[in-house]
């Protein structure tokens, strides 16, 4: 014969399938948040972290990457002069106007890169390479912008500020945070594009030599170079991050609605297990008229949420893969690696077994004489 704990659970299905249900939406909905929230994350800073540079040099007082300022790009050859640099490359990423081929305009993120260096190369090409955009006007984009951009393959002309821009790859998966796709092109294409001077550029990207101290040379370029900030990358991308998340809003709402999701969860499965406590309320009147202990029956109910909380956490990460899964065609991202399910499981866990501690103080005041009361 089951346990008490299982009958108890499956002895009503529907109350079961009510209980599951609930964590099953708790589960879903915090994946998708959390996910979304990790999501925006890894899009806010995707040029830094994938630049391959460990400083970037900007204007002062630039606060994230989308609002570099332009510079003159003698300050490169200065860059370059300071010991403990082993390259330095200069960079544009500056807002622009794609124009479709039925005649409307879309904005864009152009990213100019020096194509023989190694710095901020576009990644995860699934056609084209990186080389084809030596060729005049060449660009490379992401496929998940194809239709926003007018798009179908390569070899397609269109205009970046009024200058003529042919597509000669695409990227897989790289997202940008704001509604303006990157779009990478060569450096004198980008200055075109989005008409910056020829003697300037908006950020520096370093490559410290290998044996080098990180902090020294970017003491030493500061001490070279007038006017700018040195920034570690991870620096860079803390600083971008944070801004796009919470000084904007948008993260702290994303973590709000996961909250929420625990909240519901945690209310929905409180009731019904509290529910199913109370119908079985005299058998555990029973159980303590004959002699068994507090411990037994806290056991019971601790056990049928952690057998809740199982089943939940497996029907809820089914459904939560499908949705991950689904996101990797749409405009926002849902992640959800390996370190978030894990820890999925036990904040399901911990939701049902705080939820039965509820139960478990109505138990507490259990008379046992109430069996032989009619």
């Amino acid at each position: 014969m089951p346990p008490l704990a299982q009958r108890n659970l499956f002895h009503d299905k529907v109350r079961l399938a009510v209980t599951l249900t609930g964590i099953v939406f708790s589960v879903v909905l915090i994946v998708v948040q959390l996910g979304l929230f990790l999501g925006f994350t890894t899009a806010t800073s995707n040029l830094i972290d994938h630049s391959g540079a460990d400083l970037w040099i900007t204007s002062q007082n630039v606060p994230y990457v989308e609002q570099g300022v332009a510079f003159s790009e003698r300050k490169l050859y200065q860059v370059r002069a300071v010991p403990g640099v082993a390259d330095a490359q200069k960079i544009i990423t500056r807002f622009a106007q794609w124009k479709r081929h039925d005649g409307s305009q879309e904005s864009i993120q152009v990213v100019g890169i020096n194509v023989d260096d190694k710095l901020e190369r576009p990644w995860n090409l699934v056609d084209g390479r990186v080389e084809d955009l030596k060729s005049p006007d060449a660009v490379i984009l992401d496929e998940l912008y194809k239709q926003k951009l007018g798009v179908s393959h390569v070899g397609e002309v269109f205009e970046i500020g009024h200058f003529r821009a042919r597509v000669v790859g695409f990227t897989h998966g790289i997202r940008s945070f704001t509604t303006s796709p990157y779009v990478f092109t060569s450096f004198k294409n980008a200055q075109d594009f989005t008409n910056l001077r020829e003697d300037q550029t908006m950020f520096i990207l370093v490559k410290v030599a290998p044996g080098a101290d990180l902090q020294r040379v970017r003491r030493d370029i500061l001490a070279h170079v007038k006017d700018v900030d040195v920034l570690p990358t991870a620096q860079f991308s803390r600083m971008t991050t944070l801004y796009w998340m919470f000084t904007t809003g948008a993260g702290v709402a994303v973590l709000i609605a996961a909250v929420l999701g625990l909240v519901v969860g945690f209310v929905v499965v409180a009731q019904t297990i509290y529910a199913t406590t109370m119908d079985h309320i005299r058998e555990y009147g029973t159980l303590k008229a004959m002699g068994a202990p507090n411990s037994y029956v806290y056991k019971v109910i601790m056990k049928q949420a952690a057998i809740s909380a199982v089943i939940g956490y497996a029907l809820g990460m089914v459904v939560s893969i499908f949705v991950v899964h689904g996101s990797e065609k749409g405009g926002a991202a849902i992640l959800m690696p390996p370190s978030m399910a894990g820890g999925m499981f036990f904040l399901t866990l911990a939701m049902c077994v705080g939820a039965a501690l509820v139960s478990i103080n109505k138990v507490t005041r259990i008379d046992p004489a109430m069996v032989f009361k009619g």
